[in-house]
């Protein structure tokens, strides 16, 4: 596998998991999420897609594993005070809804300090 295929891959990762917290934080906050089709409130879906554009446009994907690790912080103050509280609340509680996920960002983020 090529050096660009690697970098996207793991992009297409992050916003994987990055989606999915958000989602969980969604469905176990906020009213509006519809549990049949899994779309997540006008608020959270924002939240979601700009997270996605911001990964897309990382410089540093190449090097860094997750935004949390990253020197250079390019959210908006108001996004990452959302994206805190998103990952505050659905951090812990990924082991219980995506073990795998969790236990993978876990490994990577410890392998990365």
């Amino acid at each position: 596998m090529n050096k660009k295929n690697k970098v996207e891959k793991k992009r297409q990762k992050e916003q994987y998991v990055v989606e999915e917290m958000i989602r969980l934080y969604c469905r176990k906050n906020h009213k509006e999420y519809d549990k049949t089709t899994g779309k997540m409130c006008p608020s959270c879906q924002e939240l979601s897609d700009y997270a996605r554009l911001r990964s897309q446009k990382c410089p540093f994907m190449e090097e860094k594993t997750f935004c949390a690790n990253c020197k250079v912080h390019c959210y908006k103050p108001e996004m990452r005070e959302k994206i805190r509280k998103v990952m505050r609340f659905s951090g812990p509680r990924m082991l219980f809804y995506h073990p795998v996920l969790a236990v993978w960002h876990l490994v990577c983020s410890v392998k990365e300090k």
